[in-house]
């Protein structure tokens, strides 16, 4: 028993030629080294304490014979030796609660089972069978892990692993190319594609967050549990998640300012002294930007934490301020749901008003903006219903299943708002082509939208009087009379 007694270090052959069944070291809060032949030429230890000790690593040569090791508040020690090497381990108290997941469903490699156990009654002495026949072993290990931080891998289904790297590379890709036509364009900077700019923007830190978790899963891949604090504890597992809290709220902010943007020009189509200027979109996203920023900051100060689970979400709801924070967050972005499925009613409503809008011109709208409110719906509404449960404490799903959610429809929309909202309008085609023409490629189709009289500009199917409301329509929902969605 050496418990307290502010040993720093246990040197090389310290023990050398001890006979010891019980090594008590508890309490020497600065002992933050054992050497690895520190037990060398002493019999074999079977009871081992180092709680509140700083030390790192265990050595190897003990291990084989240890039968209860006790490891508690011994914060240092994140990472355990390969536990095949445990062989006789039954009872283990550790610090963090991954480290119990290695000795789940443990295997012991006994390459001479004694020839006792062939005998018929072998099976029927528990504890015989568990020491010198079994290879598989239960071990008693605590603390135990919980519903957050269950034994599994960061991304633990394949396909969920491959399905990831897929998305974050669409997310990436398809941003960064709205970007650099936006921002390369010689275009007039006008208010809609000034919020493209912070929606491809928002999206874009999307598929970073996605990228991040991706290759930490692929890092920690089959022994995440000697990564997991390390993980959850680091400033990478915290900027993670600032950024995905940040993109999230840009991103909803965003794609409600375009909506109600469209719709402010529409309904007053005919009423210029109204019409929304840079400088108010201006003032509009730096709104934005303060609230994201917020939003991302709070968990990082004690308000929620980034560090309850592996994917770096806030989902710590412990306390009254952390569930009100969660919680504010997700009735915000329903509430931005309603409000673009409010505006793009109206929207709908008003295009129907003329009366010489031709059918299939009709159509197209109301299929555009379906799609529009279903890429919003999949992706705000499930995450946001299962988390408000959660935050409650009543949850409906586990969080293997919360990563689905994270994978399939978190990213939902920073991978087809480039698609809905730049790939798929004609303006964004002609911004493209001329671009690149600009470095020798696509020339003839450059050439083309050069000359060509887009129709959004002259429309053909709009009455005198309905002429200013097809004209916004038109620009406002990126449609023209050679486009098809």
């Amino acid at each position: 028993r050496l418990t307290r007694n502010s040993i720093k270090e246990v040197a090389s052959d310290t023990f050398n030629g001890t006979k010891m069944y019980r090594l008590l070291l508890s309490g020497n809060e600065q002992l933050a080294h054992i050497s690895p032949n520190a037990f060398a030429g002493s019999s074999q230890l079977v009871v081992l304490d180092v709680s509140q000790t700083a030390v790192s690593s265990l050595p190897d040569s003990i291990l084989g014979g240890l039968k209860q090791l006790f490891a508690e508040s011994a914060y240092r020690l994140k990472e355990l030796p390969i536990v095949q090497r445990y062989t006789k381990l039954h009872i283990a108290k550790l610090t963090y609660p991954s480290h119990c997941c290695a000795f789940k469903n443990m295997h012991r490699n006994r390459s001479r089972p004694t020839s006792l156990c062939s005998h018929p009654e072998a099976e029927t002495i528990p504890a015989f069978f568990r020491e010198h026949c079994s290879n598989s072993t239960s071990i008693s290990c605590s603390p135990t892990p919980d519903n957050f931080n269950p034994c599994e891998d960061i991304m633990s289904p394949i396909a969920l692993r491959i399905l990831i790297w897929i998305i974050s590379v669409l997310a990436l890709l398809g941003n960064a190319v709205v970007l650099l036509v936006l921002l390369g364009s010689r275009s007039k900077l006008t208010v809609p594609r000034f919020l493209m700019c912070h929606l491809a923007f928002a999206d874009l830190c999307m598929g970073i967050y996605l990228v991040v978790i991706a290759t930490v899963d692929m890092l920690t891949h089959g022994r995440y549990y000697n990564h997991a604090i390390d993980w959850q504890m680091s400033f990478g597992c915290k900027a993670a998640g600032f950024v995905t809290v940040f993109a999230s709220e840009l991103s909803v902010f965003t794609l409600t300012a375009i909506t109600v943007e469209r719709w402010h020009t529409i309904t007053n189509a005919m009423r210029l002294d109204r019409k929304l200027r840079l400088r108010h979109a201006c003032i509009i996203m730096t709104t934005g930007w303060s609230f994201s920023l917020l939003a991302a900051l709070l968990p990082t100060v004690g308000v929620s934490s980034y560090s309850k689970v592996s994917i770096c979400l806030p989902m710590d709801v412990d306390s009254a301020v952390s569930q009100v924070y969660v919680v504010s967050l997700l009735i915000l972005n329903i509430l931005a749901f309603f409000c673009v499925c409010g505006c793009y009613l109206s929207i709908y409503l008003t295009y129907r008003k003329p009366s010489s809008a031709p059918a299939h011109a009709d159509t197209r709208v109301a299929q555009r903006m379906a799609v529009l409110i279903f890429t919003d719906f999949v992706c705000m509404v499930p995450i946001s219903f299962f988390a408000i449960s959660a935050a409650f404490k009543l949850p409906l799903i586990t969080i293997s299943d919360a990563k689905l959610l994270l994978v399939l429809f978190y990213p939902i929309n920073s991978c087809s708002n480039p698609f809905l909202y730049a790939f798929f309008t004609h303006t964004f085609r002609r911004d493209f082509f001329l671009l690149v023409a600009r470095f020798g490629l696509f020339k003839t189709q450059a050439q083309i939208y050069r000359t060509e009289t887009s129709s959004c500009q002259h429309p053909t199917w709009t009455s005198p009087k309905s002429s200013r409301v097809m004209y916004s329509l038109a620009n406002t929902l990126s449609l023209d009379g050679k486009q098809e969605f």
